[in-house]
């Protein structure tokens, strides 16, 4: 649950200028992959930096620009994806009253250095705006233009390799969300979705909140009546949306 976050300085270094960091799974200091909430005060803005992993991003809350120390601002709003790819001097910013990025490693740790130790490592950034984002009809669910989406972020879906992707259920979905493959991580993105564990136990999960599983799994979802909801998914199969 966002609620149950424990949030630690990301950066120890820069004292009360610090993000605060929030861990969903693995562990940032360590060689595992890891998945972490990021908060930026309004008006945030870090000095040029690099970091020694590739990360994957997504805007939960707030605005935020992450570019080339030179680059103009890009306020990328809630449901907005970044790559930060290792090596690369940039800066990040933040706007708004609560700023929270959903950070994704695939291995750490996770360290901030200076500029001097800059190197190329042959990656690309990658900023999309959430107005950009491109959204079709998820596999083996009938296409309805008020139906479930997903929208194809990285990684390949079809070969049963890792990947990521977004899920979005319209207002008053209620279904399931059946995973394939080994691993299955997400994070609710945008509104406030419905998470049965039993016939007596339901969880409202708010934005930031977290739910995974090893193995084929099934997972009973369901968005409130008033409004959409939007989850961050990482897999390494492939998986169904399947409405009641």
């Amino acid at each position: 649950m966002a609620s149950e976050i424990n949030w630690e300085q990301l950066n120890p270094l820069r004292g009360d200028k610090s993000p605060q960091a929030g861990t969903l799974w693995g562990n940032r200091k360590g060689s595992v992959p890891t998945g972490f909430l990021a908060k930026f005060v309004d008006g945030f803005s870090s000095p040029p930096h690099i970091h020694n992993v590739t990360y994957r991003a997504v805007v939960i809350s707030g605005n935020i620009h992450n570019d080339d120390p030179d680059a103009a601002n890009m306020w990328m709003p809630a449901g907005s994806f970044w790559t930060q790819p290792k090596g690369e001097v940039h800066i990040t910013s933040a706007k708004g009253s609560t700023n929270i990025a959903l950070v994704e490693i695939d291995k750490g740790p996770y360290l901030v250095l200076p500029v001097d130790k800059a190197f190329d490592s042959g990656e690309r950034p990658i900023n999309m705006d959430a107005s950009n984002i491109v959204w079709v009809d998820p596999k083996g669910s009938v296409a309805s233009p008020g139906g479930p989406k997903i929208a194809y972020l990285w990684g390949n879906l079809q070969e049963d390799q890792a990947n990521g992707t977004f899920v979005k259920l319209p207002a008053g979905f209620e279904g399931k969300i059946e995973s394939k493959g080994s691993l299955f991580r997400a994070v609710v993105i945008k509104g406030v979705a419905t998470y049965r564990m039993s016939e007596s136990e339901v969880k409202l999960l708010s934005p930031g909140s977290y739910f995974s599983s090893k193995g084929a799994s099934m997972h009973e979802v369901s968005s409130m009546a008033e409004e959409e909801s939007l989850f961050y998914i990482h897999t390494n199969g492939s998986y169904d949306i399947v409405p009641n």
